[in-house]
This record gives structure tokens, C-alpha cells and sequence, in this order.
């Protein structure tokens, strides 16, 4: 069952909300990249539009979350590591974009690509 944490509409969602505290602002770089690879990759597979979309708008959410990760970073690390990290964000940022242009949302999808350039 997909759940939107953003809405607490039935006693499951509000009680695991209770029980178990969000860690999305906690994640770092590299974990927020894979969530976010990981709601993308499941975007693609599925059939319903619905479903796709929401997982769209949590792959946004994840890739906002590798911003605010990069921030907590006083000084960006040198090397290789970092530079692989910052061009896979760029890289969801581009899938996310053509997912969305896919979706029947042109505007939304060219806005999501332009992203890509800050990190890429």
C-alpha cells in the first residue's frame, strides 16, 4: 500500500507517523540519491499514471533532500566520490524531467532538467 506522508488520511499512516519519526531530513547525499533512484525506477515500471506521478513527486521530494544534504556540508568534499554523487543527482534530475514530459507535463518536466544543470 503506497501512502502519501504528507497526509495522515487513515489511523495506519498516523500511527506509524507516531511511532516510527520521519529520517528523510537526516538522509545524506548518497542515501538520497538512491531513494530517489529508487522512486524513479519505479515510475517507470508502473502502468498507472496515478501511481507514476506520485512516485515522481517523492523522487522530487528525495532529490530536494540531497540539496539540503549538500548544504550540511560545509565544505564539499574533494574528489572523485563527490563529483560521482553530484552527477548522479543530476542524472535523477533528467529522468525525473523526461518521466514528467512522458506524464503529459511538458512545463514541469523542462523545469525539473534545468535542475540538472546546478549539479551536473
Amino acid at each position: 500500500m503506497l501512502c502519501n506522508p504528507y497526509r495522515s488520511t487513515t489511523l495506519e499512516t498516523m500511527a506509524f507517523g507516531k511511532i516510527v519519526p520521519s529520517r528523510l531530513g537526516a538522509l545524506s547525499l548518497k542515501q538520497a540519491l538512491e531513494l530517489a533512484n529508487l522512486y524513479l525506477e519505479n515510475a517507470y515500471k508502473i502502468a498507472d499514471r496515478d501511481i507514476a506521478l506520485v512516485l515522481c513527486q517523492e523522487a522530487e521530494v528525495a532529490l530536494s533532500q540531497a540539496k539540503s544534504a549538500n548544504k550540511k556540508t560545509h565544505a564539499p568534499p574533494e574528489g572523485i566520490h563527490y563529483q560521482v554523487l553530484r552527477d548522479g543527482i543530476a542524472a535523477a534530475y533528467i529522468d525525473l524531467g523526461k518521466l514528467l514530459k512522458q506524464q503529459g507535463y511538458p512545463d514541469e518536466g523542462h523545469s525539473i532538467c534545468k535542475k540538472a544543470e546546478k549539479w551536473g
